[in-house]
C-alpha cells in the first residue's frame, strides 16, 4: 500500500501543497507536477466530464514520482469514492458535506471496517494489483487514504464541530465561492461572515484532531489561509494557467502589423 505524502506531511506538523487539475488529464502533467515538488493533485470529477478511466493513468504517474492523488467525486453514491480509490487515488475530497450524518456516510464508504464498510477486492493498485492482501493491507488503507468533506455552505459552518469530529474524517476544505453564495454575499471573501467561518472550521478541526484547507489563487492568499490555521492549500490550477496564457499571448500577438 502506497503511503499517503499528504497524511505524512500533515502528521508532522506541516502544510500541503495542492495542485489543481481540472482540464488537462494527461499523465504527463502529474508526472511534472510530482516531479516539481507538489505533495498533492486535485483532479475535479465534479464540475467536469471525466470518466472513471481517466483517474488510472494519472493515478500511475502520481505513483511513480510518489505525490498523492486526491479525486474530488461526483456526489453520487458508494461506487464513487470506491472505484477512485481502487483506480489509485490516496484522497477523496466531497463537495458540499452539510451534516454529520452525511460525513459518517461517506467515512462508512471509504474506509473497511472497523470505521466503515467499504467493499473489498484486493486486485486493485491501491492493493498492489493482489500482491498485498490480508488484515495488515485493510489496516494500511484506512491509514493511509484519507477524506476530505468540503465546507461549502452555511448549514455545514453551523454544525462544522460535529462535522469534524466524526471518525475517520481526516481534512475539511473549505470552498469559499460557494461559501460567499451561501451566506449571501457573492465573491467578498474578506467579508466578516466568512472571516468568522474560518475560525469556526479552525477550531472544530483542532478540537477534533484532524486538519482544514482551502482554495488560494496567490501566495499571499495561501499565506493568508495558513496564518488562519490551514494545512492545505493550492498552489495551481492548469485551468487557471491555460487561460492566462492564452490571454497574455493573444494580447501581444494581436498587435502584429502587416505592412503596406
Amino acid at each position: 500500500m502506497k503511503s499517503s505524502k499528504v497524511l505524512r506531511k500533515l502528521r508532522a506538523g506541516e502544510f500541503v501543497l495542492t495542485a489543481a487539475i481540472c482540464r488537462v488529464t494527461e499523465p504527463w502533467l502529474a508526472e511534472i507536477v510530482g516531479r516539481l515538488g507538489y505533495d498533492v493533485i486535485w483532479f475535479d470529477q465534479e464540475h467536469r466530464a471525466f470518466a472513471d478511466t481517466t483517474i488510472d493513468p494519472v493515478s500511475l504517474a502520481c505513483r511513480a514520482t510518489g505525490i498523492d492523488l486526491m479525486v474530488r467525486v461526483r456526489k453520487g453514491g458508494y461506487d464513487s469514492p470506491m472505484r477512485a480509490l481502487e483506480f489509485g487515488a490516496n484522497g477523496i475530497m466531497v463537495p458540499h458535506v452539510r451534516s454529520a450524518a452525511e460525513a459518517r456516510q461517506w467515512v462508512e464508504w471509504c474506509k473497511y471496517p472497523p470505521l466503515g464498510v467499504r467493499g473489498l477486492d484486493g486486485a486493485g493498485c491501491d492493493a498492489m494489483w493482489g500482491m498485498e492482501g490480508g488484515p495488515e493491507y485493510l489496516e494500511a488503507a484506512n491509514r493511509e487514504t484519507f477524506l476530505a468533506l468540503q465546507i461549502e455552505d452555511r448549514e455545514a459552518v453551523e454544525c462544522v464541530e460535529e462535522i469534524a469530529a466524526v471518525p475517520g474524517v481526516d481534512l475539511l476544505f473549505v470552498g469559499p465561492g460557494d461559501l460567499s453564495l451561501s451566506y449571501g454575499v457573492p465573491f467578498q471573501f474578506q467579508h466578516p461572515l466568512l472571516v468568522d467561518a474560518y475560525k469556526r472550521v479552525d477550531a472544530a478541526t483542532k478540537a477534533a484532531g484532524n486538519w482544514w484547507g482551502t482554495v488560494s489563487g496567490t501566495p499571499e492568499a495561501a499565506q493568508t489561509a495558513l496564518d488562519r490555521g490551514a494545512r492545505m492549500v493550492v498552489g495551481g490550477v492548469d485551468h487557471v494557467f491555460l487561460l492566462d496564457g492564452f490571454q497574455r499571448s493573444f494580447a501581444s500577438f494581436s498587435k502584429l502589423t502587416l505592412k503596406a
